[in-house]
Formats: structure tokens, C-alpha cells, sequence
């Protein structure tokens, strides 16, 4: 699957947003980028470290499990997905 843009082209922006970006533009005016609050007390190099690890974690998990834990962990997943399905 071909991964989606994160860039901001493609963001819709709202009418104060749009309004900033047109009077910042217009006047060649940088506002000073604040960080988000998500973003503040985070290491990055954590954040590095914990991204590095979910991307490789389950073609490792997959590749450590032998072909019997992998079908009985698929049966469980399967049955916990229909588990609470009504029949129509």
C-alpha cells in the first residue's frame, strides 16, 4: 500500500488558518513556529528508538513464532473479531 503524503499541499486549512497564511504570505512574515504540546518533554532520540521498534516488531514477532503459535494466535484473533457478532 502506497503510504500517504504528510505534507501540507494537501491539508485543508480553516478560514483562520487560511486567513494567517494568506496575510503572512502577503506580507513575507514568518510567525516564530511554536512546539506542540505533544511534542514538548519528548527525547527524540526516544522517539527515534520507539518508531524504529514499531516499525520492524511484527515481521520480527511473525518470523520468531513457530507456525503453530502463529495459527492458534490467527484462531483467537478470528474468534475475538466475531465473538459479539449477531447473526442476520
Amino acid at each position: 500500500m502506497p503510504k500517504r503524503s504528510r505534507s501540507k499541499q494537501g491539508k485543508k486549512l480553516d478560514l483562520n488558518e487560511l486567513a494567517a497564511s494568506i496575510t503572512n504570505e502577503a506580507t513575507n512574515e514568518n510567525p516564530s513556529v511554536e512546539p506542540k504540546p505533544e511534542d514538548e518533554g519528548k527525547n527524540p532520540a526516544a522517539v527515534a528508538l520507539g518508531r524504529l521498534g514499531g516499525l520492524k516488531g511484527g515481521k520480527a514477532r511473525a518470523a520468531k513464532l513457530t507456525k503453530k503459535q502463529r495459527s492458534d494466535s490467527a484462531r483467537r484473533a478470528a474468534k475475538a473479531r466475531w465473538r459479539d457478532k449477531k447473526p442476520s
